[in-house]
């Protein structure tokens, strides 16, 4: 139905009321900032009509944009393009003004309505959705029909692997394509296989109905049981079927990729083509060498043409390969990779020691020096060994010029981060730091360069709200502020505690930085609590050990009591592990029985054996603490650190070493 134009115009008038208030703040509040918290509350349970009536109470309050939001939110499925008119004319060029956009765009690429998504996409400006951004590329499809050219083509490819739950957006967009025959049948196949691998049946068969939906029922047979559908009876396989045996052989690979290896080898390589065995192949030594068996590099040695292997087969490739020596292996499976990943630093780094490795005349050392030179610094763990293999140390960097008046002043009066802070001060630090994160994030495609970077870290920084300080300090290109980067707060309290039990203060800090990034209340998910991230169970257990009498769980909260905590059990972690840092630090985040199996093994450099880290989160997690602490190191004593001489060597137990403490959690 058409809205008379008299109500609009009557309905953005009154809009405009309110718009001069809503971004304005007020210096004290309780009652509107109980009524926020309110809100937030019925936001959460979905109690719109509470929302409703609250929303009045909380003009002109700071965070009304989010209050608004809520309550819009709610009554998505009601929305019109006027409502959404009207929230833009109420808080234009705000975070919650493109959340909402970006939610009902979503809902329009649903409802398959083109005219209205079509217009309210040109408005939309946070675009780092990828469904929505599917969305905009089916309707570029439609549009161009059959003149739409490889490049929209590549685009939808790769957001819809990248989307590992099921999604509607990407998944219209490839079947539209794939039917304008934009998309191959391998293209569509591939992206099942993806998901087998990643145990997501549902996204595997969207993508099989797409191709072949008559294979679904052979699909839903092996994955009631992989190893019955593959020892069935062979006939000759069509196209279609061959795929089905590859995704059972793939779902195999993910929990017993021996078996899966053995069933290949014997029974259906010579049913598969080139691609599909080595596709294949590679999910087996993948799987493998994720699981640090030795294996793996047998399993590789099937593939006959690495093109055909993701950069994740191709990642666990180079890691087996850095296991047994293999820097041939290293630098193929790397040269291999796509162009986004061999400009990572890991294997820009690890393809440099590679061709080094090969070194045999002075020719050769041309190229793996260019490489090192191409990433050295001190912004993370493989700019620094690149750095260190030029010869040289990890040091502060110069700072840069002071942050004028005029700066700080523009980082005071910018209004997203002022929301962004009030929301982390009144204990909604989810949608502070995205408020945040939007007023920094957005300014990279038109305006915020160094200098207003640095400006509104330093603006986190004075506020104490460290994790903004620092996460909006690491997006500078050009200067590096460490002081910003690496701050140290409760430093007296820190290095008093370290010292006293002869723990190095830069591990702790560099420790902390990865944990909690300084967030005194922060909790995890499974219930570590506090500035060291500390599981109550552990704590208990750490009390005792360090002779802390009366320790209560509630007691995490209060700052000296976690450091003092958190200080002893990495000191106890570290030393069972006769003073090698990587593997306490891996022991901190994964418990210390899982780096104990990781240790066995060949004695590896520890780069090498941190690289090998079987759970992605703790490989990063022990990465960056290394790197943290050379830098805070760096800090602290104002000398040149070495990161080789912190991660030393790693290998099995010695069996004369001391007894392992049996209990340490």
């Amino acid at each position: 139905m058409q809205v008379p134009a008299i109500l609009t115009s009557l309905t953005l008038a009154l809009s405009l009321v309110f718009s001069g208030a809503a971004c304005s703040q007020s210096k004290s509040d309780p009652a509107g900032d109980a009524t926020i918290l309110d809100m937030a509350q019925a936001f959460k349970k979905g109690d719109r009509k509470r929302l409703t009536a609250l929303l009045p109470q909380v003009r002109g309050h700071i965070l009304e944009p989010w209050a608004a939001y809520w309550e819009q939110r709610l009554r998505l499925d009601e929305m019109t393009a006027l409502d959404m008119q009207v929230f833009d004319n109420r808080f234009p060029n705000t975070y919650q003004e493109d959340r909402l956009r970006n939610d009902w765009l979503l809902l329009l690429g649903q409802r398959r309505d083109w005219a209205t998504f079509a217009d309210e996409y040109s408005r939309y400006r946070m675009a780092d959705d990828r469904e929505v951004r599917c969305y905009a590329l089916t309707i570029e499809q439609i549009e161009q029909g059959a003149n739409s050219g490889p490049v929209l083509a590549e685009e939808v490819r790769k957001n819809w692997y990248a989307q590992r739950e099921l999604d509607d957006g990407c998944t219209q967009a490839a079947s539209q394509l794939f039917a304008a025959k934009k998309l191959t049948p391998l293209d569509i196949w591939r992206k099942a296989r993806l998901a087998m691998e990643a145990s997501r049946p549902r996204v595997a068969g969207r993508a099989v109905e797409i191709i072949s939906p008559e294979s679904l029922p052979l699909l839903n047979a092996l994955n009631d049981s992989p190893t019955k559908f593959l020892l069935g009876k062979v006939t000759a396989l069509s196209t279609a079927r061959r795929e089905v045996v590859l995704l059972a052989l793939v779902k195999m690979a993910t929990s017993d990729p021996d078996n899966a290896a053995a069933l290949l080898d014997s029974k259906w390589s010579s049913q598969l083509n080139a691609e599909e065995r080595n596709w294949v192949w590679g999910v087996i030594g993948k799987q493998s060498a994720s699981r640090l068996s030795a294996s793996a590099v047998d399993y590789y040695a099937h593939v006959t043409d690495n093109a055909d292997l993701t950069d994740d087969m191709l990642a666990w490739r180079v890691r087996s390969a850095l296991r047994v020596g293999r820097w041939k292996e290293v630098a193929s499976a790397v040269s291999a990779m796509g162009k986004d990943a061999q400009a990572d630093p890991a294997w820009v780094y690890w393809k440099a020691r590679a061709l080094q490795a090969q070194v045999i005349s002075d020719l050769d050392r041309v190229e793996p020096k260019r490489l090192f030179e191409s990433i050295a610094g001190v912004r993370g763990f493989y700019e620094q060994l690149a750095l260190e293999e030029l010869g040289q140390k990890v040091t502060v960097p110069p700072r840069p010029l002071p942050i004028t008046p005029e700066e700080k002043e523009a980082a005071r009066a910018n209004i997203g981060l002022q929301r962004g802070l009030a929301a982390i001060q009144l204990g909604l630090r989810s949608e502070g730091n995205r408020e945040w994160n939007y007023s920094t994030n957005l300014h990279e495609r038109g305006g915020m360069g160094d200098r207003e970077l640095l400006a509104a870290a330093d603006l986190a920084c004075q506020r104490e709200v460290w994790d903004r300080c620092i996460n909006t300090s690491e997006r500078t290109r050009t200067v590096m502020d460490f002081d910003q980067r690496f701050p140290t707060p409760y430093r007296d309290t820190v290095v008093q505690r370290s010292r006293a039990i002869n723990l190095d203060p830069a591990y702790v800090y560099g420790l902390i930085r990865q944990e909690s990034r300084f967030i005194m209340d922060a909790r995890s998910g499974v219930g570590a609590s506090g500035l060291m991230q500390v599981m109550p169970a552990t704590a208990r257990w750490t009390a005792k050990k360090i002779g802390l009498p009366g320790f209560t769980p509630d007691q995490l909260a209060d700052r000296e009591t976690n450091i003092t905590i958190g200080t002893g059990y990495l000191k106890l972690v570290l030393d069972d592990f006769s003073g090698s840092m990587p593997m306490a630090a891996a022991a901190y985040n994964a418990g210390p029985g899982r780096p104990r199996v990781w240790r066995n093994g060949p004695v590896l450099e520890a780069a090498i054996w941190a690289e090998n880290v079987p759970f992605t989160e703790t490989r990063d997690y022990v990465k960056k603490v290394l790197s943290n602490t050379t830098n805070y190191a760096a800090l602290l004593t104002g000398q040149p650190q070495s990161l080789k001489t912190r991660l030393g060597q790693v290998g099995p137990l010695d069996a004369n070493a001391v007894e392992l403490i049996k209990d340490l959690p």
